[in-house]
């Protein structure tokens, strides 16, 4: 059977509990997808897919659905430690191409920074399977403007989940993700 994605659409949230796991959950529904079964997968954006909004990609689930997910998430029960969690994605202009998503976490960024970083990086990775030439050591800005000029890239993007760790010391997680929807094809007999 093959698995080819058609949509992703993206989606963040928070969530603050005693425990690790609960708060992790509480993130999950925060972003709307707790009642799904979530298979992590790796950050590659599949040929002839597009982006939808969380509301549309949202409305094609059933609960209990097994999903495909690139997913990044952050925890801490440190009393006002700034976390943050974030995806990248590169869509390249020839749609037959693949593109990249990115997975990235840190402590003590805002969501612009995690966010531009975490686009960058995927920015970077589709870049360099393209054959586009930058220098890694310019600014994002600078290499952004390259990769607008190469005609290569035709989207990047990021959704970024940021939170202020409880005042309490219960657990907050924060978690963003990348959910690909396919069509499923039955294997072909031979």
């Amino acid at each position: 059977m093959r698995i080819l994605p058609r949509y992703v659409f993206l989606t963040k949230g928070v969530g603050r509990h005693r425990e690790k796991l609960a708060s992790f959950e509480a993130a999950l529904r925060d972003a709307g997808i707790a009642a799904y079964n979530i298979v992590r997968v790796s950050s590659i954006f599949p040929p002839d897919c597009r982006v939808i909004s969380r509301k549309r990609g949202l409305n094609m689930l059933v609960p209990g659905q097994v999903i495909f997910a690139v997913i990044s998430d952050n925890a801490t029960n440190e009393p006002h430690r700034l976390l943050s969690a974030s995806i990248g994605v590169a869509i390249p202009k020839d749609p037959e191409k693949y593109g990249y998503l990115s997975e990235y976490h840190s402590f003590g960024e805002r969501e612009t920074k995690a966010g531009d970083y975490a686009e960058d990086l995927a920015a970077q990775m589709l870049a360099t399977t393209l054959g586009v030439r930058f220098n890694p050591d310019t600014s994002y800005d600078e290499r952004k403007e390259i990769w607008k000029i190469s005609g290569e890239i035709y989207r990047t993007q990021n959704i970024t989940q940021s939170a202020i760790g409880d005042k309490l010391g219960l657990w907050t997680t924060v978690v963003a993700g990348a959910v690909m929807l396919a069509d499923i094809e039955p294997p072909t007999e031979d």
